[in-house]
């Protein structure tokens, strides 16, 4: 999955702006679904077909990335921007992004009356694209850029811009690829906007209308050090969401994991997430209600340009989602 993950992570896709990785991963599941389409958002929705008898099922991973767009550009041609999802000061100076006409800039900040010690806001941040002036600026208001790091290979770790969430997404198509007999109805969703609005995830579900959904996405971990207290590590597993500062999960659909991790001699977490949410807060509240759960990777310095997960927990979440899959569901 190396080469996938790879290719998911180093290319561009803000918010709003996901039609790259929507045609890339288009291309990576031609030939192994019954039916691929985009929806009028531009969720990219695969079905696979089971026998009649099973469950109406939906994952969803989604393919945006956190970004920033630009605001207003001065005299001098520096970009002022606002964020797109949680962009954190600490992860932004000397770092680089890149728009989607390809243009890079350099992340700089206002020096003068700046307290050493202290965070800075984002309000002192500015984009250095190289311009001499405003009208040599190559970029304009409204214009999106995400940012910039190569995928790094570590063995059992991976380190990448945007493992939230094309970490999810890789496991979703591979979960795609290695799925053979189902007794279900399963819908793979590659959903938009889902660090700025959960749109996607909602739109999509609504049209859907499952049994039960799985969000596919990444969580904190409390295992570097000096850590919030936090009982998920690297290494040890996918971990089976339990609560979030967006959701409870749904407890026959918690239980189910469990069962059928445990039933594969699968190593996983629970996990608690105090700050956070993905897809599922939004797929669970839609019609009458959608019991929802997420299968999430731990994962290291999340929304940063240096994201970290292990190959393992990788692996064995595509294990557990086959084994969720294979059988019967009752919740």
């Amino acid at each position: 999955m190396k080469d996938i993950i790879k290719k998911l992570t180093e290319a561009y896709g803000p918010s709003g702006y996901e039609a790259t990785i929507r045609q890339f991963i288009r291309d990576e599941i031609r030939g192994y679904a019954d039916e691929i389409r985009t929806d009028s958002l531009g969720n990219l929705i695969a079905l696979k077909r089971g026998n009649g008898k099973g469950k109406k099922v939906m994952l969803a991973a989604h393919m945006d990335e956190i970004g920033v767009m630009v605001t207003h550009i001065d005299e001098k041609g520096f970009c002022r921007f606002a964020p797109i999802g949680g962009v954190f000061p600490l992860t932004l100076l000397g770092g680089r992004v890149v728009f989607g006409n390809g243009v890079q800039g350099v992340m700089g900040m206002e020096r003068k009356n700046f307290e050493m010690g202290k965070t800075p806001p984002l309000a002192r941040f500015f984009i250095d694209v190289g311009a001499s002036d405003k009208q040599a600026c190559p970029v304009k208001v409204g214009d999106a850029a995400g940012f910039v790091r190569p995928f790094e290979d570590r063995g059992d770790r991976l380190v990448a811009k945007t493992m939230d969430d094309r970490i999810g997404c890789a496991i979703l198509v591979e979960t795609l690829r290695q799925l053979r007999r189902c007794p279900h109805e399963v819908y793979f969703v590659f959903t938009v906007q889902e660090e700025a609005t959960l749109a996607g995830a909602r739109t999509s579900a609504f049209g859907i209308n499952p049994d039960m959904a799985l969000a596919v996405d990444v969580t904190g971990t409390g295992d570097t050090p000096e850590s919030n207290h936090m009982a998920v590590s690297l290494g040890q597993g996918p971990a089976i969401k339990v609560m979030d500062s967006g959701m409870v999960a749904h407890g026959g659909v918690k239980e189910l994991m469990v069962r059928r991790a445990e039933g594969a001699r699968l190593p996983y977490q629970l996990e608690v997430l105090t700050r956070g949410t993905t897809d599922a807060m939004a797929i669970q509240m839609v019609r009458e209600g959608v019991p929802s759960g997420c299968l999430s990777v731990p994962c290291r310095y999340i929304h940063s340009p240096s994201e970290m997960v292990d190959y393992n927990d990788v692996q064995n979440s595509v294990k557990l989602l086959l084994a969720i899959l294979g059988k019967p569901i009752e919740l």
